[in-house]
Formats: structure tokens, sequence, C-alpha cells
């Protein structure tokens, strides 16, 4: 397979965005993940480096070391996801015979393939940095696995309960904003919008939960199962509470363009 041509990704001004190498066995595996994990970062550089130069299943060295270096173009620090042993084997060989320049900026990571790669994709193309794009990858299956229960809507004083819309004032005693909202699109938080959203939360300097989870982990946001219809609990903190808040509610009240 050739691997394509990327853009540097980088923002005036900016440090580069985080790039991702996804290493497979098979080329399919390859480039079908990061097909989807772009469906969720259509701005940031992903480069699949699946199976053999012949097509078979396999490593190549090749591959993967022409991946990284196009990966790392522009100074982009890069996350290396893999899927069995020998592919993490063959990619810590390209590695430790890449440039140091090259190789101070890949972090080869320990992640769940799939969810792994649409988690750092997400928090890549958020702005995380290459520890924060790191760890997102290797925190998605236990953000997945824990998401699916829903917050509990809190009552009494400072509360949601009775708000117009939904919509509730900081309580006086907290830095804590909380609403609640209907999910209007009939396919609820699928795959798009969790991402969306993820995006949006992830701009302030607060935490954001929706339905207790957090509301930059698209895998969380998934897990949550909720379809159209359902009514979901936002709750935010910290120093971008209100905006974080209603940027959130906003995206979900406009139905992420679905309606």
């Amino acid at each position: 397979m050739t691997v394509p041509d990327v853009t540097t990704g980088r923002v005036a001004g900016r440090t580069p965005r985080v790039a991702l190498v996804l290493v497979s066995h098979s080329a399919d595996v390859a480039v079908g993940t990061a097909t989807l994990a772009r469906q969720m970062a259509t701005d940031v550089a992903i480069l699949p480096a699946g199976g053999l130069e012949d097509g078979g299943l396999g490593t190549s060295f090749a591959l993967i070391a022409r991946a990284v270096e196009q990966a790392a173009a522009g100074d982009r620090p890069v996350v290396v996801l893999t899927d069995l042993g020998s592919a993490v084997l063959t990619t810590e060989s390209v590695l430790e015979l890449a440039a140091d320049d090259v190789a101070g900026r890949v972090l080869l990571v320990d992640a769940p393939f799939v969810e792994g790669a649409v988690a750092a994709a997400v928090a890549a193309a958020g702005g995380g940095g290459l520890s924060e794009v790191a760890e997102a990858a290797e925190s998605a299956a236990a953000s997945f696995a824990r998401s699916g229960a829903p917050a509990p809507v809190a009552s009494g004083p400072g509360s949601s309960a009775g708000s117009p819309g939904g919509r509730a004032s900081t309580h006086a005693s907290s830095p804590t904003v909380r609403g609640s909202v209907v999910l209007r699109n009939p396919l609820g938080l699928h795959a798009r919008p969790a991402a969306q959203l993820a995006r949006t939360a992830a701009e302030f300097d607060a935490t954001v939960t929706v339905d207790g989870v957090d509301a930059r982990s698209v895998l969380a946001l998934i897990g949550l199962g909720a379809t159209g219809g359902r009514e979901l609990v936002v709750a935010a903190s910290g120093p971008q509470a209100r905006p974080a808040f209603v940027a959130v509610m906003d995206e979900i009240e406009a139905a992420f363009g679905e309606g």
C-alpha cells in the first residue's frame, strides 16, 4: 500500500497538531481505522501503515518508517498505535533507527487500536499535546467501559428542575452550572455528533460532563447509547464553566446539524 501525502497540520503561531500513525498487520484494518478516525478529526494527519508491501498480512519496516517520517514532517509530534505484538516490535525497530530529532517527537502507546485511534484523533483535533493525545488513546478502553450510567438530576435549590427549557443558573455555593436538554436528532450521540461535542467541550478551560461522563471523551459519549428523545444532564465547572455549558447545550439543541 502507499502512504498518502498529508499537510503539515501547522496552525499559524502554534505548535503543529499531533499526528497519528496506525500500524496493523492488515492494510485494510489500518486504512479502515484511519478513515473512521478522520471522520472525527478532519484536520488531523492520520497515516495508516498496514500489511506488507505486497499486500499480504504482516508488518513492514519500510511502510512504518515511511509513515512515521511523513507524520513527523513539519516538526509534528506523533502518536503511534499498533494492533498485535510483532507490530510493536517492528515499530520499536523503526524508532531505534530514526533520526534523534524525529524519534524524540514520537510516542508508541499501548492502547486499543480502533478505540484508541478515535480518541487520539479527537484529542489531537482539540489541540491536545503529545502527552494528552497519548493519554486519550491509552485510556480509551477504560472510558468506554465505564460509560453509560446516566448521572442523577440534582434536586432542590440550584438544580435544573423547573428551570425554563431545562437550563439552570449556577448554584449559589457551587461553581457548577447544570441543566438538562433533550436530544433532538433521531440517531442521538452516534460517532459524528459525539466527536463534534467532544471538540466543543475541549475548547474551554472547564470540566464538562454529559450524563456523568467526560464530554471531551468521544468514546464515553458514544458509550451512553443516547438516542433521539433522551434527556441529558449537562454540567460544567471551572473558570470557563458558563461559556462551556452554553456551547455544549447549544450544540445539542441544534441537533448537530442533523435536525
